[in-house]
């Protein structure tokens, strides 16, 4: 988990921001999903050549099984994208806030499990915190208090919990059935996410216009480049972490990430953090703690 709060959320988020956001000589690139396919092409140069160095445990999972993640994780990044075009910050919090509600829910449509109470109340509580941490946030708020909320903004926002809780389950789904690596399953998912980005890219014919503007833009490149490595490690993290602790604790984590990339950006920038904030971060940690006692309680009870 320290490797995905140290090292995923701050260089990727910043560099993407800038891509999106600098203009290289005059030039804006704004093609999100160009972003996607590097990084999801480099992330399967890599996990291929780990693969192929190091012994793996036999592969039995159905190559067709990726592809169902694969496209509801591009779903996610495409509705999370679109999505910031139409919402208000409030929304967006309500929503980030509400994901481990989400993934909680969708591990019993996915997997038919059932989560103990404590499971729903650390949920209710990271949902919370989360929410009151963001709202109160002055960082935040002079930033995105200005957009108001759309139905097609809310319909596509939607589509992001749904999409990215159905990821991180089918994921663990296919762990716990075929035993297989986070590698292996990184490779998997990795080979039809570049397929579809791809293929998408190519019948738009955007492919190579953009691959030609980042060789004209020696400094864009490099950006995308370095976007696209920080963003694989993160991944390397991600299947880990699902893997072996599950979904559930990695929407958590997550969360967390959330709060401490914040904390972390008010002390290197001397942004304010309001009482409020402070009030939200307790209670998120609150309730990881409250976690972490009651699933020892209930397996020292077993």
């Amino acid at each position: 988990s320290s490797g995905i709060n140290a090292e995923w959320p701050l260089r990727p988020g910043y560099l993407q921001e800038k891509i999106m956001t600098t203009e290289y000589d005059g030039i804006k690139f704004t093609d999100s999903q160009f972003l996607v396919f590097m990084n999801r092409l480099l992330a399967l140069v890599m996990v291929f050549t780990y693969i192929n160095v190091f012994k793996q445990p036999t592969h039995k999972t159905p190559l067709y099984k990726y592809s169902y993640s694969s496209f509801s994780n591009i779903m996610s990044s495409w509705c999370q994208y679109e999505a910031l075009k139409y919402v208000s910050f409030p929304t967006q919090v309500i929503c980030k806030a509400s994901k481990t509600l989400a993934v909680i829910l969708m591990g019993k449509v996915v997997s038919r499990k059932k989560f103990p109470l404590y499971e729903y109340v650390c949920a209710g509580l990271i949902f919370l915190g989360v929410s009151v941490f963001l709202l109160w946030n002055p960082q935040e708020t002079e930033k995105n208090y200005t957009k108001e909320t759309t139905f097609s903004g809310l319909v596509i926002l939607i589509g992001y919990v749904v999409f990215d809780s159905f990821t991180s389950n089918w994921q663990g789904e296919l762990y716990s059935t075929y035993k297989m690596s986070s590698y292996q399953c990184m490779l998997g998912t990795n080979i039809f996410s570049s397929l579809f980005t791809g293929t998408s890219l190519l019948l738009e014919g955007m492919l190579f216009s953009n691959l030609f503007i980042c060789l004209q833009h020696v400094t864009l490149a490099w950006d995308v480049i370095s976007m696209s490595f920080f963003s694989m490690t993160g991944q390397f993290f991600i299947f880990y972490c699902i893997e072996n602790f599950g979904p559930v604790v990695f929407t958590i984590i997550m969360a967390c990430r959330q709060v401490l990339s914040i904390i972390v950006s008010c002390m290197m920038f001397g942004h304010p953090l309001s009482a409020q904030s402070f009030i939200g971060a307790v209670i998120v940690f609150i309730a990881l703690f409250l976690r972490i006692y009651a699933k020892q309680r209930s397996s020292t009870a077993k």
